[in-house]
């Protein structure tokens, strides 16, 4: 199938038609379970069941939407990157709470999300400035979120979301020297970062 074609369902399930997302999923199955594999790999672990297990829940969350607002196939695979990204804080969130206090769930994502306490902190701290950072510029984090939480290349980022590979490499780079000015900030303890500083 083309991308014109991926296009047409996501317009039809953004539309309200469900029957549209069950003929979706196994056109981005592959691609989704390759970015979350990507995105697990460069993170420690490399069990592909943790990937497919990622992907099984972004799809779970996405028969969720209601009505998504979106148009194209960049669109669909931005709400499935940020949808990555949700569950791998959530899990996150849920793994340091359960090392603070108590019995230890056994969560699928949780040996290939983090395994040291000091990569859970990176995923909370990198999210948390991200956060920021959307809040300052939402079409660069959208160029983050694809590449650290969804691990799409520079190129695939600039298809994706319609602009040059020039552009995204900028973009990315800009983003990255802003988000890594945040974290070295928040490590030493320092006052909130400005926004343009």
């Amino acid at each position: 199938m083309t991308d014109k074609d991926i296009t047409a369902i996501v317009q039809r399930w953004a539309a309200g038609d469900a029957s549209a997302l069950d003929q979706l999923m196994p056109l981005v199955y592959n691609d989704l379970r390759r970015l979350a594999h990507s995105r697990l790999r460069n993170e420690g672990s490399n069990c592909t069941l943790q990937a497919t297990a990622l992907v099984h829940e972004v799809f779970l969350r996405l028969a969720g939407q209601r009505e998504p607002d979106m148009q194209n196939r960049g669109q669909f695979f931005h709400l499935a990157a940020a949808l990555m990204r949700r569950i791998l804080i959530d899990h996150a969130k849920r793994r340091k709470a359960l090392k603070r206090g108590g019995g230890m769930e056994n969560l699928e994502l949780d040996e290939a999300l983090a395994s040291t306490p000091e990569k859970l902190e990176e995923w909370l701290a990198v999210d948390e400035a991200l956060e920021r950072f959307a809040a300052i510029d939402p079409f660069r984090a959208r160029v983050v979120e694809l590449r650290y939480f969804a691990g799409f290349s520079v190129d695939e980022v600039a298809e994706l979301m319609g602009i040059s590979a020039t552009t995204a490499r900028r973009d990315w780079a800009v983003a990255r020297c802003w988000l890594q000015r945040r974290l070295e900030d928040s490590r030493r303890g320092s006052a909130n970062l400005e926004p343009g500083q």
